[in-house]
């Protein structure tokens, strides 16, 4: 899908890693939240609470959830983070576009 249709759109970004990464929460009409965002060049480690699949936009990246080996996520791949873990990201080149959907 190219597109959430219903939503609300929270308007305070979601900023870290000095801007490195900023996303913008939107909220289903069933109450699901998910973020979109972008990650800029970068290797930078997530914490999770809840499981997520990172569901890639445009671009790429390399990813490696704790515990396991790096692998590549590219344009329409997802991947998923168990929750209460961690995950590395790293992005070179162009912008990394991504929807977190939240378990």
């Amino acid at each position: 899908m190219s597109q959430f249709d219903s939503v609300a759109v929270f308007k305070k970004a979601n900023v870290y890693f000095d801007g490195k990464c900023v996303s913008h929460t939107v909220q289903l009409a069933d109450g699901t939240k998910k973020s979109v965002g972008v990650i800029l060049p970068a290797t930078l480690t997530f914490n999770t609470g809840v499981a997520e699949i990172m569901e890639t936009v445009s671009g790429a990246c390399r990813y490696r959830i704790k515990g396991e080996d790096w692998q590549s996520c590219g344009a329409g791949q997802s991947f998923k983070v168990p929750g209460n873990s961690s995950f590395d990201i790293e992005v070179s080149g162009e912008p990394y576009h991504y929807v977190c959907h939240f378990a």
